[in-house]
């Protein structure tokens, strides 16, 4: 068998390792955390993470992309849904890889690799919910001043005469810029 041109794979050619990380995310996808070698845990995180991309975007040819990877209707629709909206607020890092020590039966190095499914901080949490309160009484606010519009139809004069000034002023600018040039033209 040829040797493979991007380095080795996980005990196989290439399309066994393809088959392996699509059936160890969809299993990640269901359970939330799976217990692998540190090897497939590093190898499935930029996997797994890309197809949670894929499900923030949530569009149709997003979800046959991910249905063309792995196969169970259940497990991507409870990506789309449930992982897609619980990570909506993160920018990446939707993994987590825990060394949790050798296997007792051949000494390979083991690790538990889980979704990270909580707020990015607690902090950011309490500012994004503040931020989506203010707006919503900012829009309530609008919508009083909206009803309250045709009783304050005085109130448009004096904005007509801002207006007004304010277009004077441009006016005004070009001359005195005009004249600067004419001054320097004399000096010279």
């Amino acid at each position: 068998m040829p040797t493979p041109a991007k380095g080795p794979r996980l005990g196989g050619g290439a399309a066994h390792e393809r088959l392996m990380l699509a059936n160890l995310s969809a299993a990640l996808f269901e359970h939330k955390r799976i217990t692998t070698t540190v090897t497939k845990a590093k190898r499935l995180k930029p996997y797994a993470e890309r197809l949670v991309t894929f499900a923030k975007r949530g569009d149709l040819a997003s979800r046959r992309r991910v249905l063309g990877l792995i196969s169970n209707k259940g497990i991507v629709h409870e990506l789309f849904t449930d992982i897609a909206q619980a990570v909506e607020n993160r920018d990446g890092g939707y993994t987590r890889i825990t060394k949790i020590g050798n296997r007792k039966g051949d000494n390979a190095p083991m690790a538990v690799i889980e979704l990270v499914l909580e707020p990015v901080s607690a902090k950011q949490a309490v500012v994004a919910e503040a931020t989506s309160a203010a707006k919503r009484d900012a829009d309530k606010k609008d919508a009083e001043k909206a009803e309250a519009a045709p009783v304050a139809e005085t109130e448009e004069a004096p904005e007509a005469e801002v207006a007004e000034t304010e277009a004077a002023a441009t006016e005004e600018a070009p001359a005195a810029e005009e004249a600067a040039v004419e001054s320097e033209k004399d000096a010279k």
